[in-house]
């Protein structure tokens, strides 16, 4: 058994002490020095965490975890962030990490047992901690395993996309304040909490300050509402912690691992951090993109959507995930030399039959692909055009304009996609594109969201061979608006043909993306519309997905994707402090000039 040092205090720079637990080696001993294996996390550290689940079911805890790294002759440490469980100090979410990371490495060098060399992991929020730190160019960090987080740029991933409020931190702060120590330490706090109906406070936003569902935890509102209301890019957002992009070249040039999945909030976080790593660094970086939900990396399906037996991390990437993280300390901690493995390890979605399997879910099925770069090899950009009769296609349309409304008190609902944290609210995945009646915000009569009014769909004719798609995507929409201000969302999906399990089809949800008008010109300095007709750039999140023979791509634009993001009021009003609500008529343009496209990263195939 390993020897645990319990509820370390361990002193930051302002005098907080932050709970840490020390897991040794059962046979280490006095004056030994070893490696070690650090995660900072807000989830507590006495407890499993929820992505540690091996495929048989197995849920590994804490001890195990460290238990095998102990045996091999790394001691690793878990450290409770401050103002969560039983560190002390007031939790401000993401902004203490860098700095309290940074003195945790400088208490570790004064240890005994310890040999200078640190390794980090973690999932999620952990994986924030990781990269903060990293920031600040800290001692004795020598390797990361960055999964499923690390904020590239909080301002378009991970907090806002586009201009708007993900509101997934709406339901974060929620949950996390039931467990704050202010909710532990007060019955008449925890009671408070406890009324709250989480999904009637979404059917009133934006929330106010001493007005919403976690008031009587003012530090938590305050963090919260001030993410919020902060549309403008500035000093805000460039602060440690939440905006690597702006500290690479502090970053160590170590060996990292970034890892994600097609249907999680940080796809884009992970992409950019990898680019980053590998054409700044010289050292080993490695990229492993699943088709799961966030951390769900032996969970098959996503959704309604099933990717097979080839979707799990276990037994086909390595044996176990730990497994995959002991050879890679192995590696980059001991030293250890290993046959050099492919950088980019890509989940292609998509190749199934199309059928209903047992659990009621459609069979996409899906690939793994092993390659040097990120896009895969073989793919390029191809520019498909929106047209006046609902179409895509591939060559510029003649100009035409289509109209539609965007009404933020009926905005068009959230049927799956790139979410995490969304619970009990909303939920991320693969899903046929339907007003299911379990879904918020919709009119539950279960119609394919294809027949609302609010919602512009492009389809193209049945394919006639094989499309892969996997790469970066931008649309570009062109606009006027009768509102000083509005939102473009937009979404691709793989339209399956009608089938005896799919009489009417299924349209899969892929990716999708959002632009807030009055940031087309300028992240810092927003411009509301004045009715003329403008460009905005939509950059959903990236996705890797074959298109079969007889499948569609289909691109849905719209004025709102609620609730994963916060709804535009249209009113040109300070974002997350609307009183007034409007409906704005809006134009679409496409063909000639004014051309509403998207560009794909595409490889063809001629299918027999």
């Amino acid at each position: 058994m390993s020897q645990l040092l319990s509820n370390q205090k361990v002193a930051m720079r302002d005098g907080i002490q932050l709970a840490t637990d020390v897991y040794l080696p059962d046979n280490w001993t006095l004056g030994e020095k070893l490696p070690v294996i650090l995660e900072r996390t807000p989830y507590d550290k006495t407890v499993q965490s929820r992505s540690e689940i091996n495929r048989d079911g197995h849920e590994l805890n804490r001890s195990e975890i460290a238990q095998v790294f102990n045996d091999i002759g790394i001691i690793v440490i878990y450290q409770d962030c401050r103002g969560r469980y039983a560190s002390e100090g007031v939790f401000t979410k993401y902004l203490n990490e860098a700095e309290d990371g940074y003195d945790t490495l400088v208490w570790l060098g004064e240890q005994s047992w310890f040999n200078g060399d640190v390794g980090t992991m973690g999932l999620s929020y952990a994986a924030h901690t990781q990269l903060a730190v990293a920031c600040m160019k800290p001692p004795y960090l020598k390797t990361m395993v960055l999964d499923s987080g690390g904020f590239h740029n909080a301002y378009q991933c991970g907090i806002r996309q586009g201009g708007a409020f993900e509101l997934k931190q709406l339901t974060w702060a929620f949950k996390q304040a039931q467990n704050s120590p202010q909710a532990k330490a007060s019955a008449l706090i925890n009671e408070a909490l406890q009324a709250q109906n989480i999904h009637d406070w979404f059917t009133k936003t934006p929330w106010l300050k001493g007005h919403s569902p976690v008031s009587s935890v003012p530090e938590y509102e305050d963090y919260l509402l001030e993410q919020w209301q902060h549309g403008n890019f500035d000093d805000f957002w460039k602060k440690i912690g939440i905006y690597a992009l702006g500290y690479f070249d502090q970053i160590p040039d170590i060996p990292v691992l970034c890892m994600s999945s097609w249907y999680d909030a940080y796809v884009s976080s992970t992409l950019d951090n990898y680019k980053a790593l590998y054409n700044g660094k010289t050292a080993e970086q490695e990229l492993i993109m699943g088709p799961w939900l966030h951390g769900d990396r032996n969970t098959a399906y996503s959704g309604d959507v099933d990717f097979g037996e080839r979707a799990f991390f276990d037994g086909n990437v390595a044996p176990t995930w730990l497994d995959y993280r002991v050879q890679w300390f192995k590696r980059h901690l001991l030293g250890e030399q290993q046959a050099k493995q492919s950088p980019v390890k890509i989940f292609v979605m998509g190749g199934g039959s199309g059928n209903k399997n047992t659990e009621g879910r459609l069979e996409h099925g899906g690939v793994w692909l092993n390659d040097n770069q990120w896009p895969p090899s073989g793919t390029k950009p191809e520019i498909w055009y929106c047209s006046k009769n609902m179409q895509l296609i591939d060559e510029v349309p003649s100009p035409a304009e289509l109209r539609f409304i965007a009404d933020p008190n009926h905005p068009v609902p959230t049927i799956g996609g790139s979410i995490t944290s969304g619970k009990p609210v909303y939920t991320g995945g693969a899903f046929d594109q339907r007003e299911r009646p379990d879904f918020f915000g919709t009119d539950g009569t279960n119609q394919p969201l294809a027949a609302r009014q609010d919602i512009l769909c492009f389809q193209s004719e049945p394919l006639e061979n094989d499309i892969l798609v996997a790469g970066e995507i931008e649309v570009k929409v062109w606009l006027a608006s009768n509102a000083p201000d509005c939102d473009i969302t937009v979404k691709l999906l793989d339209v399956y043909p009608p089938s005896n399990d799919y009489p009417e089809g299924f349209a899969m949800n892929l990716t999708d993306g959002i632009m807030r008008a009055r940031y087309r010109n300028s992240w810092e300095s927003p411009e509301l519309m004045t009715g003329e007709p403008v460009c905005l750039t939509v950059k959903p999140f990236a996705t890797a997905n074959l298109f079969k023979k007889g499948h569609r791509i289909r691109l849905d634009i719209a004025g709102s994707n609620f609730p994963h993001f916060d709804c535009n009021p249209n009113s040109g009003e300070p974002e997350g402090q609307a009183r007034v609500k409007r409906i704005a008529e809006n134009r679409i343009f496409v063909g000639g000039d004014k051309a509403t496209q998207i560009c794909l990263q595409v490889k063809r195939y001629v299918t027999q």
